[in-house]
């Protein structure tokens, strides 16, 4: 396997974040990123998704550690078709952020 192949691999395999933000209309989006901080930056410049550019500023409430990209998008998906209630019960029963995402 040459460098170029293993890089692709490892990139996969590299630890992605699934996070929930509540907008300031009290609503939530539901998204994925390898860097939280930068991604959440990037929702409240406005260079951020489409949904939130229009309900800013947006706050972090939720934040899951996966173990691939591929495995982000499944969870993302998954949490995208929950209803608002479970969106709460799942950010009630996750008791806070993990302490690296309470400074953000």
């Amino acid at each position: 396997m040459n460098a170029e192949e293993n890089s692709g691999k490892d990139h996969k395999r590299r630890p992605t974040y699934v996070y929930i933000v509540e907008c300031c209309d009290g609503s939530y989006y539901t998204g994925m990123a390898i860097n939280v901080k930068e991604r959440l930056g990037q929702h409240n410049s406005g260079k951020g998704a489409k949904y939130t550019r229009s309900r800013l500023p947006v706050k972090l409430v939720y934040v899951e550690t996966r173990v691939s990209l591929s495995d982000a998008l499944k969870r993302e998906r998954q949490i995208k078709q929950l209803k608002r209630g479970q969106k709460e019960a799942l950010i009630l029963e996750g008791r806070g952020l993990p302490k690296k995402f309470r400074s953000l």
